[in-house]
């Protein structure tokens, strides 16, 4: 068993990735190849985020779903699970998308379904602060709201996935006990391996692999500690989360920051989404684990004595499996 030969064997699945967010802008998007020379085949990419509005995703969605259908040679959109095999098969890359937030929806529950039918797979309750849906993990949060709580029903009926990476405690709970689906933590890394309030709690992991749901682990230098993004810290976050949970409620989730400089911009314009004193300010300076790296995690957790069945549920498989449960 090698690294090599197990990141060819199985399914592998990043499933948070961040492109700029310029609807007139095609520079970066060539750079989506980098997740097809680092062996995977699955990429959820973010429309939007925090403070942005409907007009901003809807105007992401529509640059980046109309770049990427014009390359069938190289991506597929994905629009049921069994694209994913076919794109797999046919050695191209299934891209769906994700929003960081529900500002994306503002006070309408109906729009989940037009994302949804435009490749949408899963949506966050919150970024860091609180909005009509509940509280962030950096603002003072009230819980779960009515509103919410109709969000999460369309959700369900639609087939999106609910997610509370950036989400507060309170909210948090309230959305796990709520949720008549798996829920996931899509980026997240766990607070007991490093102390910030972007990271989780261990026992809300817990509660996270209670609903059936799964933890992607987040390659962002700030959340792993000392803005580190070596494949080992990165892997220690990874091992604790397996221990705590068993391997399949364990995936990958690296937030892979494409433009760094457009990243540094924001954490000056969005003051309140990116308070001070928590690393943010690193800005354009801010270290993230590539997708190149996950040949070298397949090595440390050959290494650490990961069965070759767990390594492939981490890789791909567990969200696969999720996919399989929830999208309709």
């Amino acid at each position: 068993m090698d690294a090599k030969s197990l990141l060819r064997s199985h399914l592998v699945w990043d499933n948070h990735g961040c492109l700029p967010l310029r609807p007139q802008d095609e520079a970066f998007l060539p750079n989506l190849e980098l997740y097809r020379t680092s062996g995977v085949d699955v990429a959820m990419i973010n429309i939007g985020f925090g403070e942005q509005g409907i007009e901003d995703h809807v105007r992401m969605l529509a640059h980046f779903r109309r770049w990427i259908a014009a390359r069938a040679d190289q991506f597929v959109l994905i629009e049921t699970v069994d694209d994913i095999d076919h794109a797999r098969a046919t050695g191209r890359l299934a891209i769906g998308f994700d929003i960081e937030g529900a500002n994306g929806i503002a006070d309408q529950a109906s729009l989940v379904s037009l994302y949804y039918d435009l490749g949408v797979r899963w949506m966050l309750m919150a970024y860091n602060r609180n909005n009509r849906v509940g509280g962030g993990c950096q603002d003072d949060d009230q819980g779960l709201t009515a509103f919410g709580r109709e969000v999460l029903d369309e959700m369900a009926r639609v087939g999106m996935i609910a997610c509370c990476t950036h989400t507060g405690y309170r909210t948090t709970s309230d959305v796990m006990d709520y949720s008549v689906n798996p829920v996931i933590f899509s980026h997240s890394n766990p607070r007991a391996v490093h102390d910030h309030p972007r990271n989780v709690p261990d026992e809300l992991l817990q509660m996270c692999a209670r609903t059936g749901g799964v933890v992607c682990i987040n390659g962002i230098g700030i959340f792993l500690g000392d803005n580190d993004n070596s494949t080992e810290t990165y892997f220690r976050h990874m091992d604790h989360v397996v221990q705590l949970l068993g391997a399949k409620h364990v995936a990958i989730g690296l937030d892979y920051v494409f433009d760094l400089a457009e990243l540094g911009d924001y954490v000056t314009q969005m003051k309140g989404t990116f308070p001070a004193g928590l690393g943010y300010e690193v800005g354009s300076g801010l270290r993230c684990v590539s997708p190149m790296q996950i040949e070298q995690l397949i090595e440390l957790q050959i290494r650490a004595g990961y069965a070759e069945a767990d390594i492939a549920q981490i890789l791909g498989g567990n969200l696969m499996g999720l996919a399989k449960a929830v999208w309709k």
